[in-house]
């Protein structure tokens, strides 16, 4: 991706997310949960979606069943301004789900996805290519990449590298769950052909260091850029953000969060606030700022989606841009 492409101004084009959609149970004290819909590319594309408003048509890729859950899923997308026409529907299967536990701020998650819809959402070449068709941005992540399975990988890279050719931006959040894969072999090398088509990578360090052993961010800044990848941001918990795009390399510091409730959707909420941003043209350093202030919101309240209203400001920053 040229320089030129990740700082044009998109307005009025297809964002496309790609991924697994799930039930998600989230804690909100004394033994409650809350039920909502979440998935680490969804939440990018939902806050997304609230952020860009009538600037972006934000389409959501996946695959659900005929349940209840399912049927609610796809009301949900479309009542929250997305654009729920790429939602494919299985009788076989339904749609996962997860739970939330936390221990103080920090979250871990149990999971019933084995017989999810979402795996077979890339078994269909021809509806895929469908889906991304005319699309300026398209956001993939290493949870796609594990649950649609190897002949969903091959055809999710050939789609890919046809929506680039027609001038589609690919995003790249590696997002490892080794519980995911079989093997480190098969995470790394499906890794590897993900990268020959990404752009714009959004990887946390903590994972690039399990999975690839380096030794810090900027040994990331230097795998990446070496697979050929030109926009790297790379995201480090409460650590400084190690960036490279528009021509600079670069290190932002992370502003410590007000409040801190829930961590859970913390690196896919920067996704969606850095990529928003560049979306309608800001500069790298100020969209990894943006991104961050977005981030510490987000963790500021129970589950992966920020109240809408806690929106607001991030919403009028966005749409100011837009319109200038």
């Amino acid at each position: 991706m040229t320089t030129a492409q990740s700082t044009r101004s998109w307005r009025g084009q297809h964002i496309v997310g790609i991924g697994e959609a799930m039930v998600e149970f989230a804690p909100v004290g004394d033994d409650l949960y809350k039920r909502g819909f979440a998935g680490d590319t969804l939440n990018t594309c939902w806050h997304m979606a609230q952020l860009l408003g009538e600037h972006a048509n934000v389409r959501y890729c996946t695959r659900v069943g005929t349940d209840p859950f399912s049927r609610e899923f796809v009301e949900f997308v479309a009542a929250n301004g997305m654009d729920a026409s790429r939602i494919g529907r299985d009788d076989e299967r339904a749609i996962g789900l997860y739970v939330i536990s936390l221990a103080g701020a920090e979250r871990s998650f149990s999971y019933w996805r084995d017989t999810s819809a979402a795996r077979r959402l890339a078994d269909d070449l021809g509806a895929l290519r469908e889906a991304l068709a005319e699309s300026a941005l398209i956001h993939v992540s290493g949870i796609t990449l594990a649950v649609v399975g190897e002949t969903g990988r091959k055809h999710l890279a050939r789609a890919l590298s046809e929506a680039r050719a027609s001038g589609a931006v690919v995003s790249f959040d590696p997002n490892v769950r080794l519980r995911l894969w079989r093997n480190l072999d098969e995470l790394r090398d499906a890794t590897r052909v993900m990268l020959e088509e990404t752009d714009i990578a959004l990887p946390s360090f903590d994972d690039e260091a399990l999975v690839w052993g380096d030794a810090d961010p900027d040994s990331t800044i230097a795998r990446l850029t070496g697979a050929g990848v030109a926009e790297i941001a790379v995201k480090n918990g409460a650590g400084e953000v190690v960036w490279l795009a528009d021509g600079a390399r670069a290190r932002t510091r992370t502003p410590p969060a007000p409040t801190i409730r829930d961590t859970t959707g913390a690196g896919d909420s920067f996704n969606s606030g850095y990529l928003a941003a560049r979306f309608v043209g800001m500069p790298a350093t100020e969209a990894i700022e943006f991104a961050q202030r977005l981030a510490g919101e987000v963790i500021g309240h129970f589950g992966a989606l920020a109240p809408r209203e806690s929106l607001a400001n991030f919403q009028r920053a966005i749409r100011q841009r837009a319109e200038r």
